[in-house]
């Protein structure tokens, strides 16, 4: 019998091949078209394969300790990092990151603020944890 794979199938299999962390939507378009692509990453973000965290972002998953429920592998901050890579912003350290590290700071960066090297306007978001941006050195 010739059992041909439908497309969530497709998707399911290279995100679990694959070592990356962040997807992006255009990473399965040799797979089908733009809208199918979606759905079927909106249907594996249903089942806790992956979540969202973006437009056009998708980070995998583990199930939790303390819930039981799926939650991204790694901190939304280096998922952000990662995201920001992918689409061809180089991640820099923002003014509070560098004053902590030479010692004029004691206070310890949350990481929800990453210094670009570009301006960017998207937005990389998991629940109620927002990345926000600050424009670096360029």
């Amino acid at each position: 019998m010739n059992y041909k794979k439908t497309l969530d199938e497709k998707v399911a299999y290279r995100i679990n091949r694959k070592k990356e962390l962040v997807f992006l939507r255009g990473d399965f378009l040799d797979l089908s078209g733009y809208d199918q692509v979606g759905r079927a990453l909106l249907g594996l973000a249903r089942k806790g394969t992956l979540v969202k965290i973006g437009y056009g972002l998708y980070a995998k998953t583990k199930l939790s300790e303390l819930t039981g429920r799926p939650v991204p592998i790694e901190p939304l901050p280096t998922l952000a990092r990662k995201a920001l890579v992918r689409l061809g912003v180089t991640p820099v350290a923002t003014k509070a990151e560098k004053d902590y590290v030479e010692g004029r700071s004691t206070q310890v960066s949350t990481g929800r603020l990453v210094g670009v090297n570009k301006r960017i306007d998207r937005k990389i978001i998991y629940k109620e944890a927002e990345i926000h941006y600050e424009l670096g050195a360029r």
